[in-house]
Protein backbone atom coordinates (compact mmCIF):
# COMPACT_ATOMS: atom_id res chain seq x y z
CA UNK A 1 0.00 0.00 0.00
CA UNK A 2 0.96 3.20 -0.89
CA UNK A 3 1.77 6.10 2.02
CA UNK A 4 -0.64 8.49 2.44
CA UNK A 5 0.51 12.27 1.48
CA UNK A 6 -0.78 14.60 4.49
CA UNK A 7 -1.50 18.31 3.77
CA UNK A 8 -0.05 21.06 5.88
CA UNK A 9 -2.17 21.09 8.31
CA UNK A 10 -3.16 17.03 8.85
CA UNK A 11 -6.51 16.05 11.27
CA UNK A 12 -5.96 13.22 13.99
CA UNK A 13 -8.98 10.73 14.68
CA UNK A 14 -8.33 9.41 17.80
CA UNK A 15 -9.64 6.01 19.24
CA UNK A 16 -10.78 6.14 22.70
CA UNK A 17 -10.35 3.04 24.63
CA UNK A 18 -6.44 2.40 25.17
CA UNK A 19 -5.68 5.76 23.50
CA UNK A 20 -7.53 8.90 25.50
CA UNK A 21 -8.99 6.63 28.37
CA UNK A 22 -7.33 3.91 30.57
CA UNK A 23 -10.33 1.33 30.02
CA UNK A 24 -8.51 -1.39 28.29
CA UNK A 25 -8.91 -3.58 31.17
CA UNK A 26 -11.88 -2.98 32.15
CA UNK A 27 -13.65 -3.99 29.14
CA UNK A 28 -11.75 -7.68 29.10
CA UNK A 29 -13.14 -7.70 32.39
CA UNK A 30 -16.78 -6.69 31.46
CA UNK A 31 -16.09 -9.82 28.38
CA UNK A 32 -15.43 -12.16 31.05
CA UNK A 33 -18.16 -11.41 33.25
CA UNK A 34 -20.18 -11.90 30.65
CA UNK A 35 -18.92 -14.81 29.31
CA UNK A 36 -19.19 -16.28 32.34
CA UNK A 37 -22.84 -15.70 33.16
CA UNK A 38 -23.15 -17.87 29.47
CA UNK A 39 -21.10 -20.48 30.94
CA UNK A 40 -18.04 -19.83 28.47
CA UNK A 41 -14.51 -19.60 29.93
CA UNK A 42 -12.03 -17.45 27.91
CA UNK A 43 -8.44 -16.57 29.16
CA UNK A 44 -7.95 -13.13 29.81
CA UNK A 45 -5.13 -12.82 27.45
CA UNK A 46 -7.40 -13.95 24.25
CA UNK A 47 -10.01 -11.48 25.12
CA UNK A 48 -7.53 -8.77 25.56
CA UNK A 49 -6.30 -9.49 22.33
CA UNK A 50 -10.06 -8.82 20.40
CA UNK A 51 -10.13 -5.43 22.37
CA UNK A 52 -10.84 -2.48 19.79
CA UNK A 53 -13.15 -4.18 17.39
CA UNK A 54 -16.28 -4.27 17.70
CA UNK A 55 -18.85 -6.85 19.77
CA UNK A 56 -20.09 -8.66 16.52
CA UNK A 57 -16.49 -9.39 15.34
CA UNK A 58 -15.46 -10.20 18.65
CA UNK A 59 -18.44 -12.87 19.20
CA UNK A 60 -17.36 -14.61 16.00
CA UNK A 61 -13.79 -14.47 16.58
CA UNK A 62 -15.44 -15.77 20.66
CA UNK A 63 -17.09 -19.05 17.97
CA UNK A 64 -14.11 -20.26 16.79
CA UNK A 65 -11.91 -19.97 19.85
CA UNK A 66 -14.36 -21.94 21.55
CA UNK A 67 -15.86 -23.97 18.79
CA UNK A 68 -19.19 -22.57 19.75
CA UNK A 69 -22.47 -21.08 17.66
CA UNK A 70 -23.80 -18.74 19.72
CA UNK A 71 -27.55 -18.52 19.25
CA UNK A 72 -28.37 -14.65 18.26
CA UNK A 73 -30.17 -14.73 21.35
CA UNK A 74 -27.04 -15.68 23.30
CA UNK A 75 -25.02 -13.01 21.21
CA UNK A 76 -27.66 -10.25 22.65
CA UNK A 77 -27.25 -11.27 26.14
CA UNK A 78 -23.45 -10.85 25.66
CA UNK A 79 -23.62 -7.63 24.52
CA UNK A 80 -25.94 -6.42 26.82
CA UNK A 81 -24.08 -8.30 29.90
CA UNK A 82 -20.56 -6.79 28.84
CA UNK A 83 -21.89 -3.12 28.49
CA UNK A 84 -23.50 -3.10 32.40
CA UNK A 85 -20.56 -5.09 33.84
CA UNK A 86 -18.63 -2.17 32.27
CA UNK A 87 -20.69 0.66 33.86
CA UNK A 88 -20.35 -0.75 37.17
CA UNK A 89 -16.29 -0.56 36.82
CA UNK A 90 -16.77 3.14 34.93
CA UNK A 91 -15.39 4.70 38.61
CA UNK A 92 -11.48 2.54 38.24
CA UNK A 93 -11.52 4.23 34.80
CA UNK A 94 -9.71 7.30 34.30
CA UNK A 95 -8.51 9.52 31.19
CA UNK A 96 -4.74 8.46 30.30
CA UNK A 97 -1.83 10.46 31.05
CA UNK A 98 -1.72 13.96 28.69
CA UNK A 99 -4.89 12.76 27.17
CA UNK A 100 -6.79 15.95 28.07
CA UNK A 101 -3.72 18.13 27.91
CA UNK A 102 -3.24 16.56 23.95
CA UNK A 103 -6.60 17.31 23.06
CA UNK A 104 -6.59 20.63 24.47
CA UNK A 105 -3.37 21.55 22.79
CA UNK A 106 -4.78 20.38 19.54
CA UNK A 107 -7.68 22.36 19.51
CA UNK A 108 -5.58 25.74 20.92
CA UNK A 109 -3.97 25.13 17.90
CA UNK A 110 -6.93 24.80 15.61
CA UNK A 111 -5.61 21.37 14.32
CA UNK A 112 -9.12 19.50 13.51
CA UNK A 113 -9.64 16.36 15.67
CA UNK A 114 -12.22 13.84 16.08
CA UNK A 115 -13.08 10.84 17.74
CA UNK A 116 -13.97 7.36 16.58
CA UNK A 117 -15.00 4.48 18.94
CA UNK A 118 -15.87 0.62 18.40
CA UNK A 119 -18.02 1.10 21.32
CA UNK A 120 -21.56 1.70 21.69
CA UNK A 121 -22.99 5.29 22.48
CA UNK A 122 -23.95 3.98 26.23
CA UNK A 123 -20.80 2.75 27.01
CA UNK A 124 -18.46 5.51 25.26
CA UNK A 125 -20.49 8.78 26.63
CA UNK A 126 -19.55 8.57 30.47
CA UNK A 127 -15.92 8.16 29.18
CA UNK A 128 -16.24 11.15 26.69
CA UNK A 129 -17.39 13.20 29.68
CA UNK A 130 -13.85 12.37 31.47
CA UNK A 131 -11.96 14.02 29.15
CA UNK A 132 -14.04 17.03 29.00
CA UNK A 133 -14.31 17.46 25.22
CA UNK A 134 -16.03 20.86 23.54
CA UNK A 135 -19.29 20.82 22.65
CA UNK A 136 -20.01 20.17 19.02
CA UNK A 137 -16.51 17.85 18.85
CA UNK A 138 -16.79 15.21 16.00
CA UNK A 139 -17.73 11.68 17.65
CA UNK A 140 -18.17 8.23 15.81
CA UNK A 141 -19.43 5.68 18.07
CA UNK A 142 -20.15 2.00 16.68
CA UNK A 143 -23.99 2.56 16.66
CA UNK A 144 -22.99 5.20 13.85
CA UNK A 145 -21.53 2.67 11.28
CA UNK A 146 -22.30 -0.30 9.56
CA UNK A 147 -18.98 -1.68 10.43
CA UNK A 148 -16.67 -1.13 13.21
CA UNK A 149 -12.77 -2.17 13.21
CA UNK A 150 -11.37 -3.35 11.53
CA UNK A 151 -13.20 -2.15 8.63
CA UNK A 152 -12.19 1.66 7.79
CA UNK A 153 -15.82 3.19 8.40
CA UNK A 154 -15.39 4.88 11.55
CA UNK A 155 -12.22 6.94 10.58
CA UNK A 156 -14.01 7.42 7.32
CA UNK A 157 -16.89 9.34 8.99
CA UNK A 158 -15.29 11.23 11.44
CA UNK A 159 -12.86 12.27 8.41
CA UNK A 160 -16.35 13.22 6.42
CA UNK A 161 -17.42 14.94 9.95
CA UNK A 162 -14.13 17.29 9.60
CA UNK A 163 -14.44 17.82 6.13
CA UNK A 164 -10.83 16.56 5.59
CA UNK A 165 -10.05 13.53 3.06
CA UNK A 166 -8.74 10.63 4.65
CA UNK A 167 -5.50 10.85 2.91
CA UNK A 168 -4.98 13.82 5.27
CA UNK A 169 -5.70 12.70 8.85
CA UNK A 170 -3.50 10.48 11.47
CA UNK A 171 -5.41 7.80 12.86
CA UNK A 172 -4.41 7.67 16.72
CA UNK A 173 -4.92 4.04 18.41
CA UNK A 174 -3.65 1.65 20.71
CA UNK A 175 -4.68 -1.77 19.04
CA UNK A 176 -3.58 -3.75 15.94
CA UNK A 177 -7.21 -3.26 14.82
CA UNK A 178 -6.96 0.42 14.62
CA UNK A 179 -3.94 0.79 12.84
CA UNK A 180 -5.59 -1.94 10.52
CA UNK A 181 -8.08 0.25 9.66
CA UNK A 182 -6.41 3.14 9.79
CA UNK A 183 -4.46 1.59 6.61
CA UNK A 184 -7.52 0.86 5.27
CA UNK A 185 -9.38 4.67 5.36
CA UNK A 186 -6.40 5.30 3.53
CA UNK A 187 -4.87 7.24 6.66
CA UNK A 188 -1.67 7.39 7.95
CA UNK A 189 -1.79 5.28 11.59
CA UNK A 190 -0.03 5.99 14.88
CA UNK A 191 0.11 3.57 17.58
CA UNK A 192 0.09 4.54 21.23
CA UNK A 193 1.27 1.37 23.86
CA UNK A 194 -1.19 2.47 26.38
CA UNK A 195 -3.23 -0.29 25.80
CA UNK A 196 -1.44 -3.34 26.00
CA UNK A 197 -0.28 -3.85 22.16
CA UNK A 198 3.87 -3.94 21.85
CA UNK A 199 5.60 -1.84 19.28
CA UNK A 200 6.47 -4.10 17.11
CA UNK A 201 2.56 -5.52 16.96
CA UNK A 202 1.65 -1.80 16.20
CA UNK A 203 4.24 -1.70 13.61
CA UNK A 204 3.76 -4.78 12.43
CA UNK A 205 0.09 -3.46 11.83
CA UNK A 206 0.89 -0.42 9.83
CA UNK A 207 1.80 2.45 12.66
CA UNK A 208 3.97 5.24 11.12
CA UNK A 209 5.22 6.32 14.72
CA UNK A 210 4.70 4.33 18.13
CA UNK A 211 4.57 6.45 21.55
CA UNK A 212 3.94 5.61 25.31
CA UNK A 213 0.68 7.37 25.54
CA UNK A 214 -1.28 10.54 24.99
CA UNK A 215 1.40 13.01 26.92
CA UNK A 216 4.14 11.44 25.08
CA UNK A 217 2.40 11.90 21.47
CA UNK A 218 1.86 15.43 22.79
CA UNK A 219 5.79 16.15 23.31
CA UNK A 220 6.49 14.91 19.82
CA UNK A 221 3.95 16.46 17.80
CA UNK A 222 5.99 18.13 15.20
CA UNK A 223 7.57 15.09 14.70
CA UNK A 224 3.91 14.43 12.92
CA UNK A 225 4.34 17.79 11.38
CA UNK A 226 1.12 19.29 13.67
CA UNK A 227 1.98 22.61 14.89
CA UNK A 228 0.47 25.65 15.22
CA UNK A 229 -0.88 28.03 11.85
CA UNK A 230 1.83 30.39 11.64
Amino acid sequence: MSTPRLSARPALLFDLDGTLVDSVYQHVLAWREALHKEGLDLSVWRIHRRIGMSGGLFLKALDRELGTNLTEAQADRLRQSHAAALLRGLDQVQPLPGARELLQALSAMHVPWAIATSGSDITARPTLAMLGIPEGTPVVTRDQVRYAKPNPDLFLASAERLGVPPGDCFVVGDSIWDLLAAQRAGALGVGLLSGGYGQEELEGAGAYRVYDDPADLLAHLDELGVRALE
